[in-house]
């Protein structure tokens, strides 16, 4: 028997570590509900590991959260350690670009209109608030992808990004004006 929570806390952010729980959870898929609920608790640091490993997980087999779907997006307005943002971030940055770009048939069978609309709000949360760049730079992709759909979110986003544009990091701008320059 595998004991999940014991996994987790002996899990670092060395990419070998992440990977050997990403593949724990592949060989056992059971276990994925299990880890959505200690991503769930947004207040303890465990949390913050078991996203880094669903983070890899969805990195390296994606189809494997969506009958999960439901549940990790429940995750995102809660998320708050910066730790946990930024993996929370980027697999809505997967799931986005398998949607739009990949047209991944799986990831559009299951991402249905809500969860792209609660994707849209947690970007755009992450985008306006105090986060690190790279939470930020894994939005705006997803935001200009949304936008190609809902027509609100591109106006919405270049005035985000213009208004916050001169107070941010180098790699925010760089972001920033590549996102700027697709959208016009």
């Amino acid at each position: 028997m595998i004991n999940l929570e014991e996994e987790i806390r002996n899990t670092n952010h060395s990419r070998e570590k992440r990977n050997h729980f990403a593949n724990l959870i592949l060989q056992n898929p059971a276990l994925l509900p299990q880890l959505l609920n200690i991503c769930h608790q947004v207040d303890d640091e465990i949390s913050c590991k078991a996203s880094w490993g669903l983070e890899f997980l969805c990195k390296n087999n994606l189809e494997t959260i969506l009958p999960y779907l439901d549940s990790y997006i429940k995750i995102l307005p809660k998320v708050h350690q910066d730790p946990a943002v930024r993996p929370i971030a980027k697999i809505c940055e997967y799931l986005i670009l398998a949607y739009y770009k990949e047209k991944n048939i799986e990831v559009r069978k299951y991402l249905t209109p809500s969860h792209r609309e609660k994707i849209t709000e947690a970007c755009f949360d992450w985008l306006i608030s105090d986060q690190k760049v790279a939470p930020k730079a894994y939005s705006m992709t997803s935001l200009y992808l949304l936008g190609t759909e809902f027509d609100w979110v591109h106006p919405e986003l270049k005035i985000t990004l213009e208004n916050n544009y001169h107070d941010s990091s180098a790699a925010y701008k760089a972001r920033s004006r590549m996102i700027l320059k697709k959208i016009k």
